[in-house]
Formats: structure tokens, sequence, C-alpha cells
């Protein structure tokens, strides 16, 4: 009897980075679980259009939404080797508004962007230990921003959440390793319907980034994949940002 596929869980998956993933390891022979908190009608056509994949609704900032995701997706095919922790929220402030900062606006984004991808992990590592007892480690890769590792960004509180969660993936390569990995990618801009207005940023990419573009969001889920792929990398910081930090 042939193995199973392995199962990877990609949250926020129904549109843009999240979907690019989904379908991307689908490609690379995982059964994948989709998720977002509002879209299931796009969920449960993405599903149907890949196969082998479910989908299951949860809110990130609940507490018992996170554990019943994890639940719900280790009983579709009873088993979870790969943890995509992609769905995050932004605010876009001015940096020098700092009235417009609000202790609500921080509170909000360290909730979906730090705290829930962590008891994700949390909840998902008895079923990734299980996993990496089957031959190979499993891995968690969570979706950072380039304003987790220079001072931009949408806003202060949004680039101070990817900087924590950059430095939780760290923290936490080490503390489950070798049978978890733990990375991140940090995408700079990304070509999405959200950023098709964002003209300056547009305009920088273009003219000082060596590659000369923006990302699509296939060139990030390549990122991803190759992390999956590897039996060896932990705790990396992958910065896709197409150079424009080498500027």
């Amino acid at each position: 009897m042939e193995n199973p596929p392995p199962v990877a869980l990609i949250t926020g998956s129904t549109s843009g980075i999240g979907a690019a993933i989904a379908r991307r390891l689908s490609m690379d022979g995982f059964s994948v679980i989709l998720h977002s908190r509002s879209s299931v009608e796009a969920g449960h056509a993405l599903a149907q259009k890949l196969g082998s994949a479910a989908y299951v609704q949860a809110d990130l900032a609940r507490d018992e939404d996170r554990i019943k995701l994890i639940r719900e997706a280790i009983a579709v095919w009873g088993r979870l080797d790969v943890l995509i922790n992609n769905a995050g929220i932004s605010r876009v402030i001015p940096h020098i508004d700092l009235a417009a900062a609000t202790p609500d606006v921080w509170r909000e984004l360290h909730e979906v962007n730090v705290v829930a991808p962590f008891r994700l992990i949390a909840e998902a590592q008895s079923a990734l230990r299980e996993a990496a007892a089957r031959g190979r480690s499993s891995c968690v890769v969570n979706v950072s921003s380039h304003a987790g590792v220079r001072p931009k960004g949408a806003s202060i509180p949004y680039a101070a959440t990817k900087a924590a969660l950059n430095h939780m993936t760290r923290l936490l390569a080490l503390s489950l390793a070798p049978d978890i990995r733990v990375n991140a990618v940090a995408p700079g801009l990304v070509d999405t319907p959200l950023t098709a207005e964002w003209t300056q940023a547009q305009r920088l990419w273009k003219e000082r980034a060596p590659m000369r573009r923006a990302a699509s969001p296939d060139d990030i889920a390549q990122a991803v994949a190759l992390l999956v792929a590897s039996d060896y990398l932990t705790g990396e910081i992958l910065l896709s940002d197409g150079g424009l930090n080498l500027t």
C-alpha cells in the first residue's frame, strides 16, 4: 500500500500569497488544508479545484478558533506534516503619527500576527512530532515581512509584530529541533490586488531593487516550498525582497 501524502495547513490561503503557497504545495504532492477568517465560498472553491484539499474556517483572533482549526485540520487525514503561518493583518499608519498607533491597534495586530502563530504551533506540536517519527523532520514556515528586518512597513505596530515573529521563529527553531524545523520567509513588496495602488512602493522596487520588480505571490510560494523541502535548514529568516535590502 502506498504511503499517504503529507499534509500541509496554510492559514490565510483563499487568495494572494496563501493561495499561491497552497497551489505550490499541492503541486509538490501535499494534501492541503485551506483556511480563512471569512471567505468561506472561495475556500471551498479552491479546495475543490486543488483536489486533495479541504477548507476550515476560523478567526485567528480567538483562541478557541485556533484550537478548533488545528484539531479539524488534523482530523481530515489524521496527520499534519507542515504548518504555514501565512495569515496576518496590517494597519496603514504613518510612522510619524504616534497618536494614531493606539493601544487597541497594537493589541489587535499583536494578537493575530504574533500570538496566533505561536498558539497554532503549540497546538500542532504533537501532530508535527508524530509526523517527524515517520522518518523526516516536519516543519513550520512563518510568513513575515521585510518590515520585521528593516525599519520599514505599513505602520510601526505592524513592523514590530513581524520583528517579534522573526525572533519567535529563531527561538522555536532551537526549542523544537530536531523533530520540527521552524523558518520564516520575509517578503518585501508583493504584487497583489491590495498593493496595486501602492505607486511609490512599486516605483521603489522597479528603480532600486536589483531584480527591478516586486515579487509575485508565486515567487514567495517558491521560497516557502524551498524551506519545506529542506531537511536541514532551521531558524532562517529568508528575506525575499529582490535584493532591495542591499541598496
